[in-house]
């Protein structure tokens, strides 16, 4: 199993019925692939649809359908369409039960940075900022390190999305959440060590007694 599907699978098993669920892109857009089977979640594009489906097959992707990054999407039978108006007013009025997003950095105390690397275009900020701070839960879905750097770090050295620390980070090696603002390693992935988690691990985790290893 790949190091995506891993983190896909695991933050599936966050979703709970009827949660408005907002996907970011990138890796939280495959969390749709795993729904599971008779739990039924509506989720958000935040570019203005509420009912997408899974990544359509090769072939079946239709133009005027895509996520908030332009990447084809399918829309469920009763899906509705509006403006960003309409969508990010869902956002901002803490209608989102749930929102994934993927990271750049994620620190001790849960302050997420995923919206810019400085000195490299932007294309736009899209809806981070928004969601951290309006969505009731939020769930980063990353990679644990990238190019031989942590991504769980002491501190955000990248801008931080919001002020508001995230609930659960959810990476190829680990599960950690922030209980108390402290990171704190809750599961590690299938065949992976809790030592080997903190060998690549830059932040400081605090580890329970009893980490189990990620049902998937």
């Amino acid at each position: 199993m790949d190091a995506q599907t891993i983190i896909a699978r695991r933050v599936a098993q966050e979703l709970r019925p009827g949660n408005l669920v907002n996907l970011g892109i990138g890796i939280p857009t495959l969390v749709a692939n795993y729904v599971p089977k008779g739990l039924h979640v509506y989720f958000q594009s935040e570019n203005g649809l509420i009912g997408t489906g899974p990544i359509p097959e090769q072939g079946m992707a239709h133009p005027l359908l895509t996520d908030a990054g332009g990447k084809p999407i399918s829309a469920l039978p009763g899906a509705a369409t509006f403006d960003s108006a309409m969508s990010f007013g869902l956002i901002r009025g803490g209608h989102v039960d749930l929102t994934v997003l993927g990271g750049l950095q994620v620190d001790a105390g849960g302050h997420l940075a995923n919206w810019m690397i400085p000195g490299k275009m932007v294309p736009g900020m899209g809806g981070a900022m928004d969601l951290v701070s309006g969505a009731k839960r939020v769930i980063v879905a990353m990679q644990h390190a990238a190019k031989g750097k942590s991504k769980i770090v002491a501190r955000c050295t990248l801008p931080l999305t919001s002020a508001r620390p995230i609930d659960l980070v959810v990476t190829d090696m680990a599960v950690i959440a922030f209980p108390g603002g402290n990171a704190t390693l809750l599961e590690t992935a299938p065949g992976i060590s809790i030592a080997e988690v903190l060998a690549v691990t830059e932040a400081e985790i605090a580890v329970p007694d009893n980490v189990p290893e990620m049902k998937l």
